[in-house]
């Protein structure tokens, strides 16, 4: 079964698998820190995680979901689109992703600075590693600290994942295919994608946005779909020259 995928989806999933069980046997958390993707403004971002992230995954569930995802979508999106057309919407999403996730992650840092200088403290100071007072009294100091702990994990935390690509993929196939039907867990009939799409992606926004992410940066899905609808639409114009 494995052998009549198209190639560009098998090969992505092939690296992601070895990526996966490579990371498994060296248990490097000097690797996972060099490739997993850090907050542009960390002292831990390097460039090439950019697209480094996108074959990471933090757990056995994690990336069986996104390759079976994957498996369900991209081969026929790989024969419609043709090879560069696919390669482009895969990448470009998890790009997507990554930027407005990321986007998110620079308001959420100014507002926490904001708040901060708010009290008088020296956010400047503090993270040149000097050390720096909190002001106030003890109701004071323990937002000072939440609101440290808030950019602490900000920049400290990457993002790893195919899954903003891989949203891309399904936004895509949403876009050139909204009448198709697909199963979902619990719902004992099929649904039309193109009215799941639109409800997984404001579920995203509104959990991305609340903070009630629980370890997933639900806007890096947003910004995967938002490409691939984007790239879909577009090249949708001009369908009869699709491969």
């Amino acid at each position: 079964m494995f052998q009549n995928i198209t190639p560009i989806t098998r090969n992505i999933i092939i690296i992601n698998v070895a990526v996966f069980v490579l990371m498994y046997l060296l248990d490097s958390q000097e690797v996972f820190m060099k490739f997993a993707a850090f907050y542009p403004f960390s002292p831990f971002f390097k460039s090439w995680q950019i697209v480094t992230h996108m074959f990471m995954h933090g757990s056995l569930m994690h990336i069986l979901f996104n390759m079976f995802t994957l498996y369900s979508f991209g081969p026929v999106l790989e024969r419609t689109l043709g090879d560069k057309k696919y390669i482009i919407l895969y990448f470009v999403s998890g790009l997507g992703a990554f930027f407005l996730f990321n986007l998110w992650n620079f308001v959420e840092v100014q507002q926490i600075q904001s708040n901060l200088e708010s009290f008088g403290f020296n956010l400047e100071s503090y993270l040149a590693g000097e050390s720096v007072p909190f002001v106030g009294n003890s109701a004071a100091i323990v937002t000072q600290q939440g609101l440290l702990q808030e950019l602490k994990s900000i920049i400290t935390v990457p993002m790893v994942g195919a899954s903003g690509a891989i949203f891309g993929v399904i936004a895509a196939f949403a876009t050139l295919y909204p009448n198709a039907e697909i199963g979902i867990m619990f719902i004992p009939i099929p649904v039309k994608v193109k009215y799941v799409l639109p409800v997984i992606v404001i579920g995203s926004v509104i959990l991305g946005v609340t903070g009630n992410v629980g370890g997933i940066a639900h806007l890096a899905h947003v910004g995967g779909a938002l490409i691939g609808f984007l790239l879909a639409k577009y090249w949708k114009k001009d369908q009869y020259r699709i491969n």
